[in-house]
Parts: C-alpha cells; sequence; structure tokens
C-alpha cells in the first residue's frame, strides 16, 4: 500500500464588492496614496458592507466557490475547519454554522485562531487527518472580517486591513504530491504587540471598555515589522534546508499578506527571482487568515502539477511558519 499524502484538489474564494482605496482612506485620517502604497504596497482592499453579514457570510460563498468549481459532493465532507480571528461570535463555532449551510452533513467543524497564521496552521492539521487515513475530504477555510474590528480613525492598522475568504481541499494522494514538510513556530513575547485589549477573559466587554476603544486592533508597528521579517524569512529558508531544496527548484513563494517589504526581503533570503513571488497585497491588503488561500484562488492558474510551492506566514501571538507543498494538479 502507497504512503498517503495529504494534497490541496480544489480552491474556492469570495472578497466583498466595496473597495476601499487609498485615495478614499485620505478623507478619514492623516494620510496618504503614496506614503501608504509606498511603505505597504497596499492600493485597496476590500470592505464587508451590510447588516448581520460575519465571516460566515464570506466563508459559505468561499467554500460555495469550490464546491462548483470542483463538482465535491458537500455531503462527503469529512471535515470542516474555518481559521478565523473575527469569529461570528463568541463560544458558537463559525465552523459548524458554515458547514450546516453548505450541506456538508456529514461533517465534523471548528474554528482555528492563531491570527495571521491560522490558515498555515490549518493546513499542517488538515494534512494530519488526511494522512492518518481516518478521513477523505477535510475542507479548509481561511476568513476575517477585519473591517470589524479596525479602528478607522487608526491610521496606524485602518490603511493594513481588508476582508476576504478563501478555501481548499484536502484529500488522499498517492503519488507522494501535497504536503511534504512543514516549520512552525510561536512566541509569547509576541503578546502585547499585536492584540485586542478587551472583550476576553481577562478584561470582559463593559461599557468603559467600549468607551476607551479597546475592542480595537492595537499593533506596535515596528516591532511586528521587526519580527516578522526575522521570522518568515527564518522558516523559509529552513524549510528549503531540510528539503534539500534550491533557489531553482522553488517553483512559487506564497507568503502572507501584510507587507510586500516582508514579503521582498523573505524571497531575498531564499534567493528567489520577483517571478516566483506572488502578490496580491496590492487588490486586498492584509486579510489575515484569507491571504494564502486568495493567493492560491488567484493564481491556481499558474500552477503546474508537481511544482513545488512554500508557503509562509507570520501573525499576532506570535505565531509563524513555513509548509513545503507540491502541487497535484493541472487546472483544466
Amino acid at each position: 500500500m502507497s504512503t498517503i499524502t495529504a494534497a490541496i484538489t480544489a480552491v474556492g474564494s469570495y472578497v466583498p464588492d466595496f473597495v476601499l482605496t487609498n485615495k478614499l482612506l485620505e478623507t478619514l485620517v492623516e494620510t496618504n496614496d503614496e506614503w501608504i502604497t509606498s511603505r505597504t504596497g497596499i492600493r485597496e482592499r476590500r470592505i464587508l458592507k451590510g447588516d448581520k453579514l460575519g465571516t460566515s457570510y464570506m466563508a459559505i460563498k468561499a467554500a460555495e466557490d469550490l464546491i462548483q468549481k470542483s463538482g465535491v459532493n458537500p455531503a462527503e465532507i469529512d471535515a470542516v475547519i474555518v481559521a478565523t480571528t473575527t469569529p461570528d461570535m463568541p463560544v458558537a463555532a463559525t465552523a459548524v454554522y458554515v458547514a450546516t449551510q453548505i450541506g456538508a452533513v456529514n461533517a465534523f467543524a471548528y474554528d482555528l485562531q492563531a491570527a495571521c497564521s491560522g490558515f498555515l496552521y490549518g493546513m499542517s492539521t488538515c494534512a494530519a487527518y488526511v494522512q492518518s487515513g481516518r478521513y477523505k475530504k477535510v475542507l479548509l477555510i481561511g476568513a476575517d472580517k477585519m473591517s470589524s474590528i479596525i479602528d478607522y480613525t487608526d491610521r496606524a492598522t485602518c490603511i493594513i486591513f481588508g476582508d476576504g475568504a478563501g478555501a481548499v481541499l484536502f484529500e488522499p494522494n498517492h503519488e507522494g504530491l501535497g504536503l511534504q514538510d512543514e516549520f512552525l513556530r510561536s512566541d509569547g513575547i509576541g503578546r502585547e504587540y499585536l492584540k485586542i485589549d478587551a472583550g476576553g477573559s481577562i478584561l470582559p466587554s463593559s461599557a468603559e471598555t467600549v468607551e476607551n476603544r479597546q475592542h480595537y486592533v492595537f499593533q506596535d508597528g515596528k516591532t511586528v515589522f521587526k519580527y516578522a521579517v526575522t521570522g518568515m524569512a527564518d522558516v523559509s529558508e529552513k524549510i528549503m534546508q531540510r528539503n534539500n531544496l534550491t533557489h531553482d527548484e522553488v517553483d512559487w513563494l506564497l507568503a502572507h499578506q501584510a507587507n510586500r517589504r516582508i514579503i521582498d526581503a523573505t524571497a531575498s533570503r531564499m534567493g528567489l527571482d520577483d517571478s516566483k513571488v506572488l502578490i496580491n497585497i496590492e487588490k486586498y491588503g492584509n486579510t489575515t487568515s484569507a491571504t494564502l488561500p486568495l493567493l492560491l484562488s488567484d493564481f491556481e492558474h499558474k500552477f503546474k502539477k508537481g511544482d513545488n510551492l512554500i508557503f509562509a506566514a507570520f501573525g499576532g501571538g506570535f505565531t509563524w511558519g513555513s509548509i513545503f507543498l507540491k502541487w497535484a494538479y493541472d487546472k483544466k
């Protein structure tokens, strides 16, 4: 019996219609298009508008896109994992609702929270499920409605984040394709540098926390940038070394889309030509758990069966890591 590996066999995505451009942000905070673009690489981001529309709305849309394109029967899906830092509500997992809404009636479901590394960690989890032999189809969705936790009077954060969702299906592979290796890390030193102060068990919600605007994201940008540059570059180089990959043998880098300069630094450490570095940050900004699957969706047409893909991410906590995956199919 051949060894089972876990391969991505289908991709889907969704981004909201409303486009928040840098020019529009100039009317909200003291900033300008040139400043934002030169420091982040972001030109616009998508924002989910509409009453009672949360992360689940986008996650469902991304899953439905995947189902429609792949023809997979939702009833055959064994598990649904939603990587998100903006769940619809506390306690009741967003993934459970998503699974029900898409017709995954035989799946178990839960949320995974690792900030911007959530989808990367989810890839590891899904691959382990499939490689165990117990599950045949595992759906992983990365989705975040970052606009729900962003203070649009804070120019340090409001220029960075956007909303979106992406989905992938993991299935068994007997050709040696799919997830090959992973190097995942975390360090609690990052707890104070990227966070939301209130709403958790340490500081429950109150009239005072709302008045003090403590339910919005706080980021110490310089510190996070420093750790992210080092962290993403280190793990990406490490995954190449562990698998004896030269820069010529890496076909594509899919790096978390937080800042263009961080992506460039990671690619430089890996010795990659710009043509191998996939970028869509200019269109979406940082969609947190959704950046990696949105890259997969936007550039799926470029991938060929057997291509070597390196994923890298860095998120609050701190969480970070890299994954080496061999692409499993040619897009029809």
